[in-house]
């Protein structure tokens, strides 16, 4: 659809309409691989170190749990919502998480790549060193969240919306981006990777902000005062 100047507008990502049925508290005593847990709330449980490799949450809530060094490798959450979860190490490699909302995480070397997001938000807490190297993102939100030394490496994005967030040295190697939104980030700070932020929108002011960087990849110097 065009704009009244003729511009492109950015397509509206869809989110995630989780409504959780009534849920039974989780009375288990940890995760275990290939796990099929369905309509459970789970509520500060520790699962620090636990495997739960190719276990499946649907129509789940979990809050306030902790993840530290947890294996969900290829774990699919649908239709979920994660509250304050917290935890370094957490790995998610090759995980699918579709219709899930991500609220309030504190967590560190988070490792999703090769993972696959659909229709997700992660709105709120703080990600540091969060690898998504490999994934594919397709309407995805990140909204009012810290997220320090992001590795998006070789990833695809498809209709993702950065809103009100904190994103410092951000890797953007290798993207590929359709109709990713960077209008409205807070603080955006590039690493490296300027160069593939084609099929992105970002504001004047942030155009102004990344010449420089914009630049120095075609090869043109842009001399100070006083040269």
């Amino acid at each position: 659809m065009a704009a009244r100047n003729g511009t492109k507008r950015t397509p509206q990502v869809r989110r995630p309409e989780v409504r959780l049925p009534p849920l039974s508290p989780y009375a288990g005593r940890g995760l275990e691989p290939d796990g099929d847990y369905d309509g459970l709330e789970f509520t500060g449980e520790d699962f620090t170190g636990q495997s739960g490799r190719g276990a499946r949450f649907m129509d789940c809530s979990l809050r306030e749990c902790v993840l530290e060094t947890t294996e969900l490798v290829r774990a699919r959450f649908i239709d979920s919502v994660l509250t304050g979860a917290r935890g370094v190490g957490t790995n998610l490699a090759e995980a699918s998480l579709r219709d899930v909302e991500v609220v309030d995480a504190r967590l560190g070397g988070v490792q999703l790549h090769g993972a696959v997001l659909e229709r997700v938000v992660v709105r709120g807490g703080k990600i540091d060193y969060l690898n998504l190297r490999e994934a594919r993102l397709k309407d995805v939100v990140f909204e009012n969240c810290v997220l320090a030394e992001p590795d998006f490496g070789s990833a695809r994005l498809e209709r993702v919306e950065f809103t009100g967030c904190t994103v410092r040295g951000a890797d953007f190697s290798g993207v590929r981006m359709k109709d990713v939104d960077l209008r409205t980030v807070a603080e955006l700070d590039i690493a490296r990777g300027v160069e593939r932020l084609a099929g992105a929108v970002i504001s004047p002011a942030q155009l102004l902000s990344l010449a420089p960087a914009f630049a120095a990849q075609i090869g043109v110097r842009v001399a100070v005062p006083g040269e």
